[in-house]
């Protein structure tokens, strides 16, 4: 048998038997034991946890199905497993447990939430997170609150822990986020995202990107797009040239992948936001660059974001100027498929893409190193603002 032939974790042992652990129960000690071995310790009348010798307030347990997953992946392949996850785990169940607790402040909570990030950058097995259940804590403290002030305390205590939210759902674990299908802790999230800080704020619009870019959440995804509130609120950042409308051009792009999101992105004003924020594009990083001109290449299947575009005084010029760009060609194909969709039926946005500059921007495109399918849409919008410019001349 297994394990009697490699040395077992002593934290896999029962303190009191010493034997592999196969029914693990927790005391509110924080200390683990073989359900069979505590119920006779209980039973001969002893109220003290066998380890600390510490008198019991509660004398009940509960199952560790954290350890018991733990035991089970160890005896499956004991040389794969990460002793260093197996020897955080009593100080993560302490861990969870003060946070659970209503006895703690959320300033003492922090100082947890701040001892939690050090045992996840020591330890390699980070996944130790999602099974000690800490995803579920800290979305129901942030989200389930909804009676707690927005002290500067409190405050603080969500920017950390959304910090560790927006972590471990990029694990994998997005359909924890579905909790926010109930009406009260979505209410708490429109909550924070209106009253929370700047860094709460980002949190929120990464969880928002997360969400809207699985399929899993799906739904979740178009409860969220149909919260005029909360689209408000995202496209508002959009204007604030910060790390905040990074974060919020992310969000809107990750929304607009759902089409029925879509119309509701537009009412809310998100192309002006959109054309904003890439007129600020030297200040902020490439990447939300081109996500920002991507967002506005989906929102323009609809007649309103077009016209919404020329009704723009910057508008069309924001687009142009996204054609080409010096050592970096992310946009630049979402760009010409914009300018395609606005030049194919509008005079007046050809127009005003040729006095912006665009001809000239199109020639350096195609003499750059951009892709290929970025050159050919760019010869596409080329042969139609010639072939309507020709045909314009001929109605005159």
């Amino acid at each position: 048998m297994k394990e009697a032939q490699e040395t077992i974790p002593h934290l896999f042992r029962c303190p009191i038997s010493l034997d592999l652990l196969k029914d693990p129960v927790t005391l509110c000690t924080g200390h683990t034991y073989e359900r069979s071995s505590i119920q006779k310790w209980l039973a001969s009348g002893n109220l003290t946890c066998p380890v600390t010798m510490q008198r019991l307030h509660d004398p009940s347990f509960v199952p560790n199905n954290t350890l018991r997953h733990l035991i089970t992946q160890w005896l499956q392949m004991s040389d794969q497993i990460n002793p260093h996850c197996v020897s955080s785990i009593n100080s993560m169940s302490a861990l969870r447990s003060k946070l659970e607790s209503d006895e703690f402040s959320f300033g003492y909570k922090i100082q947890v939430l701040q001892r939690v990030k050090i045992l996840y950058e020591e330890s390699p097995c980070n996944s130790c997170l999602i099974q000690f259940g800490f995803l579920s804590v800290l979305l129901e403290l942030v989200f389930g609150q909804t009676e707690a002030k927005l002290s500067q305390e409190y405050q603080e205590f969500v920017e950390q822990a959304l910090g560790f939210v927006v972590t471990m759902v990029s694990l994998d674990q997005i359909q924890s986020l579905n909790v926010l299908m109930e009406d009260s802790k979505l209410s708490r999230f429109l909550v924070l995202f209106s009253h929370g800080t700047a860094m709460v704020k980002i949190s929120l619009c990464h969880l928002v990107e997360a969400i809207s870019s699985s399929v899993q959440a799906k739904d979740l995804s178009a409860l969220l797009g149909s919260s005029t509130e909360l689209l408000h609120e995202i496209v508002q950042l959009l204007h604030h040239n910060s790390e905040a409308s990074d974060a919020a051009t992310k969000a809107i792009w990750s929304l607009s992948k759902l089409e029925q999101n879509i119309d509701n992105l537009v009412a809310e004003g998100a192309v002006s936001g959109l054309i904003a924020y890439i007129l600020n594009a030297q200040q902020r990083e490439r990447s939300s660059i081109r996500v920002g001109m991507a967002a506005i290449e989906k929102l323009l299947v609809i007649r309103r974001a077009k016209e919404e575009v020329m009704n723009n005084p910057n508008g069309v010029n924001a687009i142009v100027k996204m054609v080409f760009r010096v050592s970096d060609h992310g946009g630049s194909e979402s760009a010409v498929s914009s300018l395609i969709s606005l030049c194919y039926d509008s005079v007046e946005a050809r127009e005003e893409a040729i006095k912006d500059g665009v001809l000239s921007q199109l020639l350096l495109l195609l003499q750059s190193q951009c892709s290929a399918m970025t050159k050919t849409k760019a010869r596409v919008l080329l042969k139609l603002l010639r072939s309507k410019w020709v045909e314009d001349k001929r109605k005159l």
